[in-house]
């Protein structure tokens, strides 16, 4: 039975609920975006795109150095987002009812999320070539989906077991390379070994983080997640479930029509 005060409420666990966590990714997902959407595109417009030796890249760093400090630390700062997702995501898995919804939900919001996406990294409608964070996040859900589906097989052997994990986590490893999908095949490994450990949640975390900055040493700043998901209640908080996912493509659309304004719509990033 829960504890309940005299004035019959009942107390709040200590730490930080899943609604302050979905935040803290909001805001670094905001400050990465500007960094890559508006910061990059200036220093592209300033010819960063033109560098082709040590004297060019040095003369560009001279003129453009705040500019260029200013977004490393947003895309830094940045880096704590996708190991939280990759965290919501394994506990919404987790503790969903509908399986078909939530991933229909992940559908949903990753095509609407495209055009805002192709926009605001590209400059175009329509972008084949690199796919949003979304389509990610649903294959990784496809991904856990079959490992659960293995791990309920108790009559199997440890082998057959092993190759099935593999397998699954293979294929899933492929669609995202071969979608191009944002974090692509290490998005989706990352999901994977933080679902593998989901009983330990910091841990998880720590191993999610440590599997990105193999793919990239910038990612080495993601290990600052390990705060918030330490001091995760387990609770949910303000329902703010609808707002995190619409935030994504409204945000990244309301970043390019800034670019725009700035004069810097049609300016191709990477």
């Amino acid at each position: 039975m829960e504890n309940v005060s005299e004035a019959g409420v009942i107390p709040q666990k200590k730490g930080i609920t899943g609604s302050t966590i979905k935040l803290i990714a909001i805001i670094a997902m905001f400050l990465d975006h500007t960094g890559a959407i508006i910061l990059e595109r200036m220093m592209m417009n300033e010819g960063m795109g033109s560098i082709v030796d040590v004297n060019s890249a040095a003369s560009f760093m001279q003129q453009n150095m705040a500019l260029y400090i200013a977004d490393i630390v947003l895309r830094l700062v940045g880096r704590l987002g996708f190991p939280i997702f990759c965290f919501l995501l394994i506990e919404g898995f987790e503790h969903t009812h509908n399986m078909k919804k939530y991933a229909g939900r992940l559908l949903l919001f990753a095509l609407i999320s495209e055009i805002p996406f192709d926009l605001g990294f590209k400059g175009t409608f329509f972008y084949w070539g690199y796919q949003n964070v979304f389509f990610t996040l649903m294959i990784g859900l496809l991904v856990m989906i079959g490992l659960r589906f293995i791990e309920e097989k108790e009559a199997w052997n440890k082998i057959l077991r092993t190759a099935s994990y593999v397998l699954v986590l293979a294929a899933g490893m492929g669609a995202a390379e071969l979608m191009s999908t944002d974090y692509s095949a290490f998005g989706v490994l990352t999901i994977a070994v933080m679902y593998f450990f989901r009983r330990r949640k910091t841990l998880s975390a720590g191993l999610g983080c440590a599997t990105l900055t193999v793919m990239s040493p910038m990612e080495i700043t993601s290990f600052l997640v390990l705060i918030p998901i330490h001091k995760y209640n387990g609770e949910r908080g303000w329902n703010i479930k609808w707002l995190f996912y619409a935030f994504y493509p409204a945000h990244i659309l309301l970043l390019y029509f800034v670019a725009c304004a700035l004069g810097l719509g049609q300016v191709m990033l990477f």
